[in-house]
């Protein structure tokens, strides 16, 4: 409503950095003058000419009414002291709209611009009231209509509602007085009209004063919210976030901030009224956006300027105005160039292994569903090798993890430099390795890249001065033909590695409905297990062990029997794997202890009983606790326990291995290590003092007769034995020819079809029976 004058705006900005706008910019309650306070003084100060005009007309008024009644060495010094205090005073009111504004300035206190009023007042009022009982009554009405009407020059004062309320209380004050002065010589009529003039006069005017302080409030607050907007605008722009624009409705710039035309490489001048898409670029995205004047946020595009390539991310508003016509849009802008390199660098990290420097697991399954989406379109179909290194990880255990990763590096290197651009190496962790091939149409380039692969994988690797040779299985699937979807071909690539690994390694195999039937019938084959343990279906049989000297018994060796409901006889070398891999080995390695040493408990010494131990529970800390507790259980000495471990178990956590053989030999029992010469070399831990048998596996046996050498390796494992004061037992005997070798080589017990298959507990007993009578009859 009220509107400082330019001169007003011009001293006060004068007085704010940057030019702020006019008393918008202080701080209520803190000592100095408030947003409202300021604009307070700067419209007191338009109306204080009003208000010192009003009073010394009203003043000249009275005195050209008095003159005939009043002498003038009374009415000229009052008539000028009104004058000149009411100019004083305006004065002062422009003065302090100056030099009281702004965060200089000092509050000026309301107390002191309510005396002002009041004295003003008083000395108005003062003449008139005095006089009054001495004038006639026609001169009495006059006086008191001219004093009401003043009354209404309390409109000067309306900015400030307590100064307008001081002085309509002395106005009111001095006419009440002077009505009651002139009570009996002014007519009735004439009173009820000065006193309605005065009425009309209070109740408009502090109205009026109601209304003018809640706009000055509102325009106060609305300003210091526009201005603190302001302020954040220009911090937004002058610490770097991001630049402001705008244009109009032909998408022409109409602003643009000194940020962006420093990017652009170009002056305000050259952009404004310029098309805003052309000037980015010709950006299509952008100029869709602003022909469909709605909101959007976040468009992100790429610039070419002098400093190179740039990204910029803008967000824009409509500009609608009051009547609902579309001005144009504004909005934000940002130079994102950093983001999008940090989140391009991330994203590298994130996709790539950081060993090898190829795609990881998680990129090679986003590589493979585009793949796989292709072929769907293009009806050519795309393949997925699976490739797990043969033999690493003794290299690792041998060589240590640092010349394992060195391979590793050298192994993805060969991949790339075999695949070429035919596909996409990635490896997916430890020592597994895929291909992704995008055209796998033809089969026979897929099968002998599978071929180069497995070659150049098996070449010797030279690892600081070591030699180091590996090999590799592949399993390969091909999409959309063998899977529809990415996890279904790596299962159907899984499960061509898995039969290459199962064929004999170095290998590779492509999936089939036959692989796909074998793995079903795995997955079977592994619940079945899992109904068998708790239903009971496994049983033991029991084959002979005879002494070699005498051919008198001297123990069995316990083997584990599955006999399925609808498979029948299911034979160990099917389901012990099955069993191994499902984690389930250690649930049934227990019962065969409680069963086998169950069935010892039975028979007299010194018959033994020897069980076979798999190497996934030879590992569990808990094993020497299951047999202690099964021995105790059942009152069977340790000695008369033979467990028997292959050399497999020593693969691995060597250190664990060997803690749960001592703790086993502590108890007593027997430790044979299981056909010994036809894995991996253990010669190396026979003088741990944990072993105390040896056992010739079947095959050197059989083919003693017919192959010397083999008689040679048999006669060499005895002699070794016999170093290590262990014994020697020969499995596989099945001839006489067969047993007298053995013999006359110096095997100490023979296992074999020739002395008896596996028998039922039943038949067991009986020749436990049978033995125990020919030696009592003896």
């Amino acid at each position: 409503m009220y509107e400082a004058p330019d001169r007003y705006k011009r001293m006060i900005s004068a007085r704010l950095p940057g030019g702020e706008s006019l008393g918008l910019t202080s701080r209520e309650g803190d000592g100095e003058s408030s947003p409202l306070r300021d604009v307070q003084l700067i419209s007191r100060a338009q109306l204080a000419p009003f208000f010192a005009a009003a009073n010394i007309v009203a003043a000249l008024m009275m005195v050209t009414i008095l003159s005939g009644e009043v002498a003038a060495q009374w009415l000229l010094p009052w008539a000028g002291a009104v004058g000149v205090v009411n100019l004083i005073a305006m004065q002062i009111a422009r003065t302090q709209a100056v030099t009281h504004v702004g965060r200089s300035g000092h509050q000026v206190p309301q107390w002191r611009m309510i005396g002002d009023v009041t004295l003003r007042a008083i000395l108005w009022i003062s003449l008139p009231l005095y006089m009054f009982p001495w004038l006639t009554p026609g001169t009495q009405v006059i006086a008191a209509s001219i004093m009401a009407g003043l009354g209404i020059g309390a409109l000067g004062l309306v900015v400030v509602p307590p100064c307008v309320t001081a002085w309509m209380s002395a106005f009111t004050g001095g006419i009440c007085a002077a009505l009651l002065i002139g009570r009996h010589s002014i007519p009735f009529p004439h009173m009820i009209s000065i006193l309605f003039t005065l009425g009309v006069a209070i109740f408009g005017v502090l109205a009026v004063a109601r209304w003018a302080f809640h706009q000055l409030k509102t325009n106060a607050d609305f300003g210091s919210q526009s201005e603190s907007a302001s302020l954040l605008l220009q911090e937004y722009e002058q610490r770097g976030v991001g630049w402001l624009w705008q244009v109009d409705a032909e998408n022409r710039v109409s602003y643009i901030s000194s940020r962006m035309t420093a990017l652009l490489g170009r002056p305000a001048a050259a952009l404004v009224g310029h098309s805003m898409p052309s000037l980015l670029g010709g950006s299509a995205e952008l100029g869709r956006l602003l022909l469909e004047r709605q909101p959007f946020n976040s468009l992100e595009m790429e610039l070419k300027t002098a400093r190179g390539q740039r990204w910029i991310s803008i967000a824009g508003d409509p500009i609608i105005d009051t009547a609902g016509r579309f001005e144009g849009f504004r909005g934000v802008g940002s130079d994102i160039t950093e983001i999008r390199q940090t989140q391009e660098r991330l994203t590298h990290l994130a996709n790539v292994d950081v060993l090898s420097g190829l795609p990881n697991r998680g990129r090679v399954r986003q590589l493979l569903g585009e793949a796989l989406r292709g072929a769907t379109v293009g009806n050519v179909p795309c393949a997925i090798l699976f490739l797990d290194l043969d033999g690493f990880k003794p290299v690792n255990d041998t060589f240590g993890h640092p010349k394992g990763d060195a391979v590793l590096r050298a192994v993805a290197k060969r991949l790339v430099d075999e695949v070429g651009g035919d596909g996409h190496v990635g490896r997916m962790g430890g020592d597994e390795f895929a291909i992704v091939v995008i055209d796998a149409q033809s089969r026979r380039n897929v099968e002998g890249m599978a071929d180069r692969i497995i070659k150049a994988v098996a070449e010797p690797y030279m690892i600081d001065q070591t030699e180091i040779r590996i090999g590799v299985s592949i399993g390969c699937a091909f999409g959309p033909i063998d899977g529809a979807t990415v996890d279904d071909l790596i299962l159907k690539a899984d499960l061509a590695l898995y039969e290459a690994k199962g064929a004999g390694r170095g290998i590779a195999r492509y999936f089939s409905s036959e692989l796909q039937s074998e793995q079903e019938d795995r997955v079977r084959l592994e619940n079945d297990l899992r109904a068998a343990i708790k239903s009971d279906q496994f049983h033991l049989n029991f084959q002979p062990l005879v002494n070699a000297k005498d051919q008198k018994l001297v123990g069995f060796e316990a083997l584990i029997r599955w006999n399925h409901p609808q498979r029948g006889m299911v034979p160990p070398n099917v389901f012990i794997p099955v069993a191994e891999e499902a984690g389930l080995m250690p649930v049934i390695g227990e019962w065969v202890i409680e069963e086998a040493i169950r069935a010892v408990a039975t028979w007299p010494e010194p018959i033994t009983v020897a069980l076979n131990i798999s190497p996934k529970q030879i590992i569990l800390p808990a094993l020497p606790n299951v047999v202690s507790e099964a021995l105790a259980r059942h009152k069977v000495p340790g000695n008369r326990i033979e467990l028997e471990v292959t050399e497999g178990v020593f693969l691995g956590d060597n250190g664990t291995t060997l803690d749960v053989l001592k703790r086993l030999r502590a108890l007593g029992v027997g430790i044979a290590l299981d056909d010994f010469g036809t894995g991996y070399s253990s010669i190396g831990y026979l003088n741990k003092a944990v072993f105390h048998k040896l056992k010739i596996d079947g095959s050197f046996v059989r083919e003693a007769g017919t192959r010397p050498e083999n008689v040679a390796i048999i006669q060499s494992i005895v002699q070794l034995a016999k170093s290590f004061r262990m014994s020697v037992t020969a499995e596989g005997v099945e001839t006489a020819e067969d047993f007298e070798r053995m013999r006359d080589l110096g095997c100490d017990t023979i296992q074999g079809y020739l002395f008896g298959r596996p028998l039922s507990y039943e038949r067991a007993n009986q020749m436990v029976v049978g033995l125990r009578a020919k030696r009592m009859a003896g």
